[in-house]
């Protein structure tokens, strides 16, 4: 068997040891989140990102296995494979370098150096290559006439493209055309001047539908028109919107190295002499670069240039998610939440500190209905009959002017002590409209489902926020441009990570909430949510053994997640895993106490901080007791635990207000000093809402300058330093 953790670790440059523990692991059944959180003495504490890694690798390593025994099969059925050839498959791991191998017994339509075989001039292709001194190539091509070649020149022809096609096969040419591409390549987008009509009328059909012309669909990519970048340090970004261009129908792109240095990369490999027979081969050399070996290593490289924009944009997207969804929840409180609009009116929601719906209404305090006075009794009434603390908003058409009309009211009718919040709304829309909010409303239409969503994502964003696709939460750079595969595996694992990064309460999480939980899954999700409905809360986290199909592994992987925040045993309301109750409680017997005075107890916590040593089961004594060894990063985890069980790690929600000057982008003047809040973080900067409908750019020039360590959400004083009306821009300084 290959040993996949010895190329990992080189890949990777993590200790062999590491990733073998690792691999094992995974290979034992364990998620990211348990390995990360639980077996930190195995792996040596790595953290998700190394793990998810490991694992990307192994999936990379099993899929190159898979095509090493399709290769190896077809060459096997043409009756071609070499012991020689075969030992040289299996002991490649490099997928261009496997590629190479195959490339002469690959399957292919008939070529031109196919037709010329057939017309007998490999021997001539062969007297070529010789470069003999004097071999006089017109003499030697006239013996190869036949009915199909007519002259000389056509023997020639034919024997050129046997050896260009040769030259393309060469793993030696092709490495040092992939050299010159390392060291020198240059990609290059164009306007399409004469386009397709294929192109076009899809284009034109797409601009048409979204009332754009086609010219003004074709003015987005202006700053690709004319663009050249070196090919290993183009910006994800730029590469992915020229691409999504060239899809579209309005560039043209093209990866060239230098043309010069590539040619006489080929002529040091290739041509010996001065000799005619050598000006042949020289022509032939020639051709293979433009028509084959090129093109042929362009599209790879543009491949591979994809394959980095698509990591480099999925991180981005994936670290977005990750804190938008681990973003400050503001608690059981009893909300009234708005959706704002113009001319349909404001849909508003009351909800219990549960998020259970009490009533819903419809309020039109803004344009074209203005009805402020009837707006005004109605959210009176609702903030009296509900007992509401806090009143969340939906930040998308209408937002401004439903804040300023909510913060008026409540200080007119001296109901300052209500909080209100602008909560980003994005994905509520898909959210009331799919499955899930069918399920949960199934008597309610799509607008109050939708403000519903509001509500709930200001009580507590991750509960709320998993019930939707997460490419549609808002936070994206060219999502639907990557590779759709990889994204989902990126995102699944943002998704849980962050659930289990805050663990659930199991008897109120809902089932999308607990699809998310380390080793669960639907099913097992759904058994959890029928049972406690059967036979009412869990009182243990041992109960959870009686829901069906959760077995003895799936609550190892499980357990430590999940609370029970009404169990006799503390722990079960705790991060300690159950495997670890026992050396929990021989700590608070060492120390002559119950369990339960340990927890918040810093001067006993600091006595057993100074007792650790003690705790530690090395690895052969942990074998004879048949548990995990138990090492100082466990026993540190459990004294933090101990000291804030069931912590929170988001911290509370706060308020924020938009500046009362501006409310469209009209309003912008540069100079301006404006609070902001971070939406979106891209590779080339942050996206700040201003309260305008239009977010603003803080360059990544910006944001370097100032040494900003920027995360979602987190607000911020800047300048407005330049305004692009008809394009809708807004670009952004750090303020001083």
């Amino acid at each position: 068997m290959t040993n996949f953790s010895s190329i990992i670790s080189s890949r990777l440059s993590i200790s062999e040891r590491q990733v073998a523990a690792v691999l094992d692991l995974l290979d034992e059944g364990a998620t990211i989140p348990f390995i990360a959180r639980y077996r930190k003495e195995r792996t040596g504490s790595m953290d998700e990102v190394q793990i998810a890694a490991i694992l990307d690798q192994l999936t990379r390593l099993n899929d190159l296995a898979d095509r090493k025994a399709t290769i190896l099969h077809t060459i096997q059925e043409q009756g071609k494979l070499t012991p020689e050839l075969e030992k040289q498959i299996n002991d490649c791991w490099e997928s261009s370098t496997l590629e190479d191998l195959y490339l002469p017994y690959k399957p292919h339509r008939k070529t031109r150096a196919d037709v010329a075989r057939e017309h007998g001039l490999e021997p001539l292709a062969k007297q070529l290559m010789s470069q003999s001194p004097t071999l006089k190539p017109n003499e030697a091509a006239s013996k190869f006439l036949t009915p199909e070649v007519n002259s000389a020149d056509d023997a020639l022809q034919g024997a050129r493209d046997i050896i260009a096609e040769w030259m393309n096969e060469s793993q030696q040419a092709r490495n040092a055309i992939r050299r010159e591409f390392d060291y020198s390549a240059i990609i290059t987008s164009k306007k399409v001047v004469k386009r397709t009509t294929s192109a076009k009328e899809k284009t034109e059909e797409k601009a048409t539908s979204a009332g754009d012309s086609f010219e003004d669909s074709a003015n987005q990519y202006r700053d690709y028109f004319d663009a050249h970048d070196r090919l290993s340090r183009i910006a994800s970004h730029r590469l992915l919107a020229m691409r999504r261009g060239e899809a579209e129908g309005f560039l043209r792109l093209d990866i060239s190295p230098d043309a010069e240095k590539a040619l006489d990369k080929l002529a040091r490999i290739f041509l010996r002499n001065s000799s005619d027979a050598a000006y042949q081969v020289e022509l032939a050399m020639e051709d293979a670069y433009k028509r084959l070996l090129k093109p042929s290593i362009e599209t790879e490289y543009m491949a591979k240039a994809k394959e980095k924009a698509d990591d480099e944009a999925i991180r981005v997207f994936a670290d977005n998610a990750r804190q938008l969804l681990l973003a400050a929840p503001l608690g059981q409180k009893r909300i009234l939440a708005l959706d704002p609009g113009f001319r349909t009116g404001c849909k508003l929601v009351c909800l219990s500190a549960q998020g259970d719906l009490l009533h819903h209404s419809v309020i039109y305090p803004v344009p074209p209905k203005n009805d402020i006075a009837g707006a005004t009794r109605e959210l009176a009434a609702l903030c009296n009959r509900f007992q509401i603390e806090a009143i969340s908003i939906g930040n998308g058409t209408a937002s401004r002017e439903t804040e300023d009309f909510v913060r008026r009211t409540l200080s007119g009718l001296g109901l300052e002590q209500i909080e209100v919040y602008v909560v980003n709304e994005s994905g509520a829309s898909i959210y009331s409209a799919g499955e899930v909010a069918r399920q949960e409303f199934p008597n309610e239409d799509v607008t109050v489902r939708g403000a519903v969503s509001i509500g709930r994502r200001l009580m507590d964003p991750l509960a709320e926020l998993v019930k939707i696709d997460p490419k549609s939460i808002g936070v994206g750079q060219y999502q639907h441009d990557v590779d759709q595969n990889k994204l989902k595996t990126a995102l699944t694992q943002t998704v849980e990570s962050a659930v289990n990064s805050v663990g659930v309460d199991v008897n109120t999480a809902s089932k999308h909430l607990l699809t998310y939980i380390s080793g669960l899954g639907p099913t097992i999700a759904q058994n959890i949510v029928n049972y406690r409905t059967e036979h009412g809360p869990f009182t243990s986290r041992a109960a959870l053994l009686k829901v069906p199909k959760l077995g003895p592994k799936t609550y190892q992987q499980a357990a430590g997640f999940l609370r029970v925040s009404g169990s006799k045993n503390p722990l079960d309301n705790s991060a300690v895993h159950p495997e670890r109750y026992a050396l929990v409680e021989q700590m608070a017997a060492d120390n002559h106490c119950h369990v339960k005075e340990l927890i918040h107890n810093k001067p006993l916590l600091q006595t057993l901080s100074d007792q650790l040593q003690r705790y530690v089961i090395d690895e052969a004594s942990a074998a004879k007791m048949g548990i995990e060894a138990v090492g100082l990063p466990t026993l540190k985890d459990i004294l933090a635990e101990l000291e804030k069980p069931a912590r929170d790690p988001r911290g509370q929600a706060e308020q924020f207000r938009f500046s009362d000057e501006v409310h469209t982008i009209d309003d912008l003047k540069e100079g301006m000093i404006l609070p902001g809040k971070v939406t979106n973080i891209t590779d080339f900067g942050a996206f700040i809402d201003l309260g305008v409908h239009q977010d603003g750019l803080l360059h990544i020039s910006q944001i370097k300058r100032n040494n900003l360590k920027l995360t979602l959400g987190q607000t911020l004083q800047v300048a407005i330093i330049g305004v692009d009306l008809p394009r809708h821009r807004i670009s952004l300084g750090v303020a001083k």
